[in-house]
């Protein structure tokens, strides 16, 4: 009987395919749709617009009817990016494809993650970063085989139709394994995270919202470098547009690479993770900064990759480690929304920064929301209690049968 766990790896596997397929045929949906560059970018912004609302919506849906709603956000990713690629033929209509990918897209982020959660607790062991370096891994495979599509004249629609394909075999799975029964127990494993006493809050709180912040700064220095790197290259250090749109593969690739490797550390090392992966992260972006060629600015990229690659991952460790099942919805999905914001605001920061210092100026900028990172680091508790300390009163665990364990 497949586990949780093979049911997690197959929609982050499914989910990076996704996203590995849309980022390599942007060129290809933006001629189909007939916009120019300015248009496109406004298309663009519909994603965020959809994602934000369904990933709030979503971990209340997850609280009520159980992870089996992952299931069908998944099969929905497939056949809504499929549908979305067909139907774009104008601003109007690219617009709202956008808008239902960033709906589907959003609601897939906050319940895989939440599957990701229960099968940590289930194994008693580290899962979560293991499965991200899966993501991270389709990304690339999924980017790679759809510009060999592309190259070899295939319609834009054709990377879709497969990841639909497999998005629905995945959710097959997933409706089977999962439990039926939202908040059902896990069964009892000794899990190397939690509060000191042991028990675990009934509801997000501001502790959340400030795990949140962190992966906001995480996800911001990661799309920056992701959307930018290819730009880079090109405009700061001459490259061809071919060679350029190597950036972006050699970061999600160091950061599958990376995910892999560090994939052991549980929650309870999440202080000293954070640390040096905001470090790395730094340290990468100013190599980049000044990097005279393309060989010094890839180690950059591979450097700032590996830092950002651990950082999201372990902030979903600690959040999965402090919640119990009846609301781990609820809580994957504030702090992921509130982590989303920076993954959207990220590569507008490096536009900002672009425009006002140049290129290099702007990878600087990202290398201190690396740097802000590592000085915030301390939200993070030490030790076994593995929680985020923003303000006191927020981490108390509310007794059963109070308010605070309903839904509001």
């Amino acid at each position: 009987m497949p586990s949780t766990a093979t049911a997690a790896t197959l929609a982050f596997a499914a989910f990076g395919a996704f996203w590995g397929a849309w980022g390599a045929s942007i060129p290809g949906f933006r001629v189909q749709a007939g916009l120019d560059h300015a248009e496109l970018g406004v298309a663009l912004l519909f994603v965020g617009a959809g994602a934000l609302p369904a990933m709030l919506l979503t971990g209340r849906a997850i609280d009520r009817w159980g992870l089996r709603v992952a299931a069908v956000a998944i099969a929905a990713l497939g056949l809504v990016g499929a549908g979305a690629v067909l139907l774009a033929k104008d601003l109007v209509s690219a617009s709202l494809a956008l808008a239902l990918i960033g709906v589907t897209s959003g609601a897939s982020d906050v319940a895989i993650n939440s599957v990701a959660g229960r099968a940590e607790r289930e194994a008693g062991r580290p899962f979560i970063t293991r499965v991200h370096g899966v993501f991270s891994s389709f990304v690339v495979v999924a980017s790679l085989g759809t510009g060999l599509l592309t190259s070899a004249g295939a319609p834009v629609v054709t990377p879709f139709v497969l990841v639909a394909v497999a998005a629905l075999l995945a959710a097959a799975l997933m409706a089977r394994v999962l439990p039926a029964r939202p908040g059902a127990a896990v069964p009892a494993r000794p899990v190397p995270t939690g509060s000191a006493d042991g028990r675990l809050p009934a509801l997000p709180n501001l502790s959340l919202i400030g795990l949140g912040l962190l992966g906001a700064l995480a996800f911001a220095s990661e799309n920056a470098h992701q959307s930018w790197s290819a730009v880079f290259a090109t405009d700061a250090l001459g490259a061809t547009p071919a060679v350029g749109t190597l950036a972006p593969a050699v970061f999600a690739a160091t950061a599958a690479i990376t995910r892999f490797s560090t994939g052991h550390l549980s929650a309870a090392y999440a202080r000293p993770t954070i640390a040096v992966g905001a470090t790395a992260a730094a340290a990468g972006a100013v190599v980049v900064a000044f990097g005279p060629n393309l060989a010094v600015s890839a180690l950059g990229i591979a450097l700032a990759a590996a830092g950002t690659a651990v950082l999201f991952p372990m902030i979903l460790s600690v959040v999965s480690s402090r919640v119990d099942e009846a609301n781990r919805g609820r809580a994957t999905s504030t702090a992921s929304t509130v982590a989303y914001l920076g993954f959207l605001l990220g590569p507008s920061y490096v536009g900002f920064w672009s425009g006002a210092v140049g290129l290099r100026g702007a990878m600087l900028a990202v290398a201190c929301l690396g740097a802000l990172l590592l000085l915030l680091t301390p939200l993070v508790a030490p030790g076994s209690r593995s929680t985020a300390t923003v303000g006191a009163g927020h981490d108390r665990p509310a007794r059963r049968g109070t308010p605070s364990d309903r839904t509001t």
